[in-house]
């Protein structure tokens, strides 16, 4: 076993003594040692509750014959980080809870991880870790939050974020977002549509990393408790057989991933998260970018219709089958040998799924959209790429043609969101906002939010930023290069003419080449002195079509 390191033969003694201090004895010594990487916080809804998760894991891993050793990661929520200086902080953390479970994970030598996370950058951080280390892993994710209801409505964040926009615009009272701001978030768990962190929890149980059913199975569901029971047993076994990560999450297992991405709909963020994973794969033969997201959305249908794109939830998702049954219905598309942490390939996984309501999970035949959820667009403006959600942009604004009105941060552009200054047909560019710029790429749902809220028409935003998982309509985000790093977005002026053609993946400024380049020379770039972590992750992270990791 690899613990044999800290806790065998002579000049282990030191080592035992320590461990012995914690509480061991001779035959604990002889259990295989597994981490468990808890990162329960109570400042944030998704994680109030992974303590009674971790526990259930302890025990049914010492039921199994193991020792299970819990720590602790950081957690950040987006949505009390978004808006202010702290959503900097957001995707940067993101390396620190993988860095902090690899440091756990060396020093003390775990035979295998059971991982417990549940939001945004927690989630593809602890696969980061996992796919870095590659010692026997599991993944339990805390699951969704229950949908609030408001007037017989289902609703969440997104309602409460959009209805700040609709207040300002005299379109509902204070006193009803004062009655919609206490009931939309119920209770423990990642907020309930299909955002960011559900849509990684999909994907980390597509890619075959926590166990079927894992990632609808609502924090509050005792259904939860068991999936944590049952990994805790699980990762004996992988220890056992040496199933690693590095055996599930291959090339093919990362298509499929993608693939359920895709008919599900999900965040954009995913493709900033999903490259990080694969990076850490890079020796193994896995690549994954943005051209494989663009060639698996044109290959593999949306047929689910989650908020915000639709009114269904991730309550509604579980009831119809959850990931299995999305996986049992695009399983042509898939490589269904691919081998997952229950020790069976993905094809035996979902041999009995079903789907059990069609309204939530069309089929092949019947999509909501032909093609998937996800679209890469390049161009003058993105010679690298951007991405957008495109499943959750209406028919009239998939070709969008407008006049820019461009802002240099997120506060100037939501500030002039309130004041009245953005027009219809407007192409709204915020710029400077990329990993570098910002830096730490923030996310834009309060400009987003605001402009759906107030009912603003006809309006696309643009940005080397970011976008929630709760952000719908033409937001076309990730521009890359961004405009801090010389990317042409920083040559756009306002009243420039800017054209997005989603279905032909085109963003085009109407300026000419040569005009473009001698603008990038002049442009006055924002100074934004950082320091401490931030100025560290300003001077080593990449591009947003590199996954925004650090080199």
């Amino acid at each position: 076993m690899r613990s044999d390191t800290i806790k065998k033969g002579l000049h282990r003694a030191p080592h035992r003594s320590l461990l012995r201090a914690c509480g061991l004895n001779d035959a604990d010594m002889k259990k295989p040692f597994i981490g468990i990487a808890n990162s329960y916080t109570d400042i944030v809804p998704g994680h109030v509750h992974l303590n009674s998760i971790a526990d259930t894991v302890k025990q049914s891993i010492a039921e199994a014959g193991g020792l299970g050793f819990e720590f602790n990661t950081m957690a950040i929520c987006d949505g009390i980080a978004m808006n202010h200086e702290g959503m900097k902080y957001s995707l940067a953390s993101r390396e620190i809870v993988a860095d902090t479970v690899e440091s756990m994970a060396m020093a003390h030598q775990f035979d295998g991880l059971v991982l417990i996370p549940t939001c945004d950058k927690i989630v593809p951080g602890m696969l980061m870790a996992a796919a870095r280390l590659d010692i026997p892993a599991i993944v339990v994710t805390g699951g969704p939050m229950l949908p609030g209801k408001y007037k017989g409505k289902n609703v969440d964040l997104i309602s409460v974020y959009e209805a700040v926009g609709a207040v300002s615009s005299g379109k509902m009272t204070e006193e009803e977002i004062d009655e919609l701001e206490r009931c939309a978030c119920p209770g423990p768990g990642s907020c309930s549509g299909l955002f960011t962190a559900n849509t990684m929890a999909c994907i980390t149980e597509a890619i075959g990393m926590s166990l079927p059913y894992c990632a609808t199975a609502h924090a509050v569901d005792k259904k939860k408790l068991s999936i944590a029971s049952d990994s805790g047993k699980k990762i004996l076994e992988l220890v056992e057989k040496n199933i690693t990560p590095s055996k599930i999450m291959t090339q093919q297992a990362f298509k499929n991933a993608i693939a359920v991405d895709m008919a599900l709909g999900g965040s954009s963020n995913t493709a900033l998260h999903v490259p990080a994973i694969a990076f850490e794969l890079e020796e193994q033969g896995v690549k994954v970018d943005l051209d494989l997201f663009n060639d698996m959305s044109k290959e593999i249908p949306h047929i689910t219709h989650l908020s915000p794109a639709g009114e269904h939830t991730m309550l509604d998702l579980d009831k119809a089958g959850g990931i299995p049954a999305v996986l049992k219905v695009i399983e042509e598309k898939l490589d269904i040998t691919t081998i997952t942490c229950t020790g069976k390939s993905l094809g035996e996984n979902i041999a009995e799924a079903r789907v059990l309501d069609g309204n939530v999970i069309h089929t092949l035949e019947d999509p909501i959209h032909v093609e998937g959820g996800i679209a890469v667009l390049k161009g003058n403006l993105a010679p690298n790429g951007s991405v957008v959600k495109q499943g959750a942009v209406k028919e009239d604004m998939m070709v969008h043609e407008g006049p820019a009105k461009v802002f240099d941060s997120e506060e100037e552009c939501v500030e002039a969101i309130f004041d009245g200054k953005i027009d219809e047909g407007d192409v709204i560019v915020i710029r400077y906002e990329g990993p570098k710029g910002g830096p730490g790429m923030r996310e834009m749902l309060n400009p987003t939010s605001a402009i759906s809220g107030m009912e603003i028409k006809s309006v696309a935003l643009i940005t080397d930023g970011r976008f929630s998982g709760g952000t719908r309509g033409p937001s076309i985000g990730h521009i890359s290069p961004e405009a801090m790093a010389d990317g042409p977005l920083a040559a756009v002026n306002n009243g420039d003419i800017i054209k997005i053609d989603i279905p032909n993946r085109k963003l085009e400024l109407k300026v000419p080449e040569s005009e473009i380049k001698e603008r990038i020379k002049v442009a006055d770039k924002p100074e934004r002195p950082v320091k401490g972590w931030l100025a560290r992750y300003r001077k080593l992270a990449t591009s947003a079509d590199e996954g925004a990791i650090l080199r």
